[in-house]
């Protein structure tokens, strides 16, 4: 019951404060659907890499993903295929921060599991949306390594809405 509550209190501050940029609701429009995760590379970096992504997988078992984007609740899905690969379905909460007049803007990915409930003490992942259209979208995610940023990009192509 509090948690209801709490939901319904926060609803009613984000209405009140003003709403959502254009730019935030049309992409949250455009990501509705089903997306499948092409290819990753690393910003044209040379050499070879063991990247974990999410606290997951590697990414050679994360390209061939199917990624679900639902806005109405912000709740979405990736799964994993490949029977090598620790497979099946991962969630998530996400959201797309209000950023005005924003060149490029950012997604939060938060793991939960499939009730909603976060899996990392409400800890997550910041991807910038380099591009996103109705059939293309490319995430980037910077971490560092040997204290120096590192690109990680994620290419999907749209699978269905």
């Amino acid at each position: 019951m509090r948690k209801v509550i709490s939901i319904l209190i926060l609803s009613v501050i984000l209405v009140s404060c003003g709403g959502t940029s254009e730019v935030v609701k049309q992409s949250r429009k455009t990501l509705k659907g089903y997306w499948n995760l092409d290819n990753i590379n690393y910003n044209n970096a040379t050499g070879i890499y063991d990247v974990t992504l999410f606290g997951d997988v590697s990414s050679e078992c994360m390209v061939g993903s199917t990624w679900r984007f639902i806005p109405n609740n912000n709740f979405g899905n990736y799964e994993i295929t490949s029977t090598t690969c620790n497979p099946g379905k991962r969630y998530f909460v996400w959201s797309i921060p209000d950023q005005e007049n924003a060149i490029s803007y950012d997604i939060l990915l938060k793991p939960t599991d499939e009730k909603m409930n976060s899996i990392m003490n409400d800890a997550g992942f910041r991807l910038n949306i380099n591009y996103l259209s109705e059939n293309e979208l490319t995430f980037t995610q910077t971490v560092q390594v040997d204290g120096k940023p590192f690109k990680i990009v994620m290419n999907f192509s749209k699978i269905s809405e």
